[in-house]
């Protein structure tokens, strides 16, 4: 607890055209990893362009760390079937965080993060200083698989007694 710095709130919003792993559907589900943490949605059934619309909650000791998303489905009687994965990093997100943003405008853009071979993302993400709050919109391309996108929304909270940015 000394050591951390904060909380990373990502909400899962939806996945755009998924990969059919069952005869005519999937029934995905999205598992977010970070170190020793794992973090997992409710499985939406028969469904390639699911709405998640969940709030998975990270403890963030090191922003270095980069976080791996995988999208299964969820199988009854054998092993649940790989729909990809993706990754990414919170470095430009935390960053933007400790420049003490107050008294910016509302809906201001901070910083874009452009896709590259580096980073799993779909689209120029922007970082946004909304209502007194950083957040970080980004569309995920799948690797791993032949299509698939998933859509996120990074926050940031800060608790009490953390180490702070």
């Amino acid at each position: 607890m000394e050591n951390l710095l904060g909380l990373l709130k990502i909400h899962v919003q939806r996945g755009v055209n998924l990969a059919i792993r069952d005869v005519k559907s999937s029934d995905p589900y999205v598992v977010i990893k970070m170190g020793k943490q794992k973090l997992k949605t409710r499985v939406v059934k028969k469904n390639l362009n699911p709405e998640w619309d969940e709030d998975l909650t990270l403890s963030i000791s090191d922003p270095r760390t980069p976080i791996h998303l995988h999208v299964y489905d969820k199988d009854t009687f054998s092993l649940d079937d790989k729909m990809g994965d993706a990754e990414f990093d919170i470095g430009p997100f935390v960053e933007a965080i400790r420049m003490r943003l107050e008294g910016l405008p509302n809906e201001t853009i901070v910083t874009k993060v452009v896709p590259s071979r580096q980073n799993c993302l779909a689209e120029a993400s922007h970082i946004i200083w909304k209502d007194g709050k950083v957040f970080q919109n980004m569309v995920l391309r799948l690797r791993n698989v032949e299509c698939g996108e998933v859509e996120l929304q990074l926050h940031w909270v800060d608790i009490p007694g953390s180490k702070g940015m």
